[in-house]
């Protein structure tokens, strides 16, 4: 039977074989919820990479381009780390260039597995179709903060556990303490949150409605999967 596991942080992933796993990254609050976004408004192409260096080079091509570090977007970039900055005909046909603190770092250290996928509550259920249709493992990657995990990406690796439960079998504690844990705040993730390091962070910084945003299960279908090194919509 397929397996489904959870790693918890970017820092455990040398402790996985990803070779035959697809890895589901993670970053719920907000670098793959901006993602998801920003593909179901017409985006073509999210180039991830890991530092702000990087990035700006591709905007000195003539790239569209956003960052984030701590929460904050530095001077001179299009996008901030907000779903709702995607919300607009500006990104339709683009590729972008994307690096964040924490989601874009570990979609690149994944590119060793069969292939690497982005996840979010916004595209659970698509992903969660795709998934069970597929013959290899599942590897569910949250970003976390800084190499430590966090209570948002670790709640998403649950959910989409309780949806695949009955096509995959749950193979280590990380995924049943991720599951457990859904299990225990689905009925409402906000307060459950509300919280967690990430949110007081987030809140602190005056965008309340991006945690309630990237909270909701549902809402796009679209799937993105990393090509060579851009993220495209399967």
């Amino acid at each position: 039977m397929k397996k489904i596991d959870v790693c918890l942080t970017p820092e455990l992933l040398h402790l996985y074989n990803i070779e035959n796993s697809i890895v589901v990254v993670v970053d719920i609050f907000r670098a793959t919820s901006c993602m998801t976004t920003a593909f179901a408004y017409g985006v073509e192409g999210i180039i991830p990479v890991a530092t702000v260096e990087e990035c700006n080079a591709f905007r000195e091509k003539g790239y569209l381009a956003a960052a984030e570090r701590n929460g904050i977007t530095p001077e001179g970039f299009d996008f901030d780390n907000s779903p709702f900055s995607y919300m607009t005909d500006k990104v339709k046909d683009t590729t972008i260039c994307v690096t964040t603190t924490n989601g874009t770092l570990a979609i690149t250290k994944a590119k060793t597995a069969v292939k690497v996928m982005v996840g979010s509550f916004l595209n659970l259920g698509a992903l969660t179709r795709y998934l069970t249709e597929q013959q290899y493992d599942v590897l569910v990657l949250c970003a976390g903060w800084k190499g430590k995990p966090n209570l948002e990406d670790t709640l998403f690796a649950g959910a989409l556990i309780e949806r695949l439960q009955e096509d995959f079998m749950v193979d280590d504690d990380s995924a049943t303490m991720a599951l457990r844990l859904y299990q225990n705040g689905k009925s409402d993730l906000l307060s459950f949150v509300s919280n967690s390091s990430h949110v007081r962070r987030l809140q602190r910084l005056g965008i309340q409605k991006d945690i309630a945003y990237c909270l909701q299960h549902d809402i796009f279908d679209v799937l993105p999967v990393l090509r060579g090194n851009t993220l495209v919509n399967m």
